[in-house]
């Protein structure tokens, strides 16, 4: 039989689904978050892609994923009210005050307020506040899951080109 070192996830096998879900978010949302540490601020926004993304842009990104899907589709307020852009593509446009430190720093307040939007929600309860329409929150988590993994994977290679290129 082949045995398989522990990963991350390991201890929530025997939770119900929800946690399942938060544990394989929040480790996409660190891995992300992460992948600034060590860098230079000249690094952190370096273009090596013709799009507007860059390693701090991307965390900045993930930052407006965060209320799009946990503020404005469990509460229904505008991008306007939340103060984020209208399109995804803008929340990639770094400001001369975004810094390593107060993107990582947005992030992780941003995390902590979904999870709390959360905290008292079932998969199978509805988010009336999407663009798309009222979706239960397992697909919210999935297609978050979904997008943070993709931008994770996007993070590595740009990472990997910094520091080895």
């Amino acid at each position: 039989m082949v045995s398989f070192p522990p990963t991350f996830a390991d201890h929530v096998v025997a939770e119900p689904a929800k946690a399942q879900f938060e544990a394989f978010i929040d480790e996409h949302r660190r891995a992300l978050t992460s992948c600034l540490d060590g860098l230079t601020e000249e690094q952190a926004r370096r273009s090596l892609v013709v799009s507007r993304t860059t390693l701090l842009g991307l965390v900045k990104h993930a930052t407006f994923v965060e209320k799009v899907w946990f503020d404005e589709a469990v509460t229904g307020r505008s991008r306007a009210e939340i103060g984020i852009p209208a399109t995804p593509d803008e929340s990639f446009v770094l400001d001369d005050g975004d810094t390593i430190a107060t993107v990582q720093q947005a992030h992780r307040e941003a995390c902590a307020a979904s999870r709390q939007a959360t905290s008292t929600l079932g998969l199978d309860d509805i988010l009336p506040g999407n663009r798309r329409g009222p979706l239960p929150l397992r697909w919210v988590y999935l297609h978050v899951l979904r997008e943070l993994a993709q931008h994770c994977g996007h993070a590595d290679i740009l990472r990997e080109q910094l520091l080895h290129g």
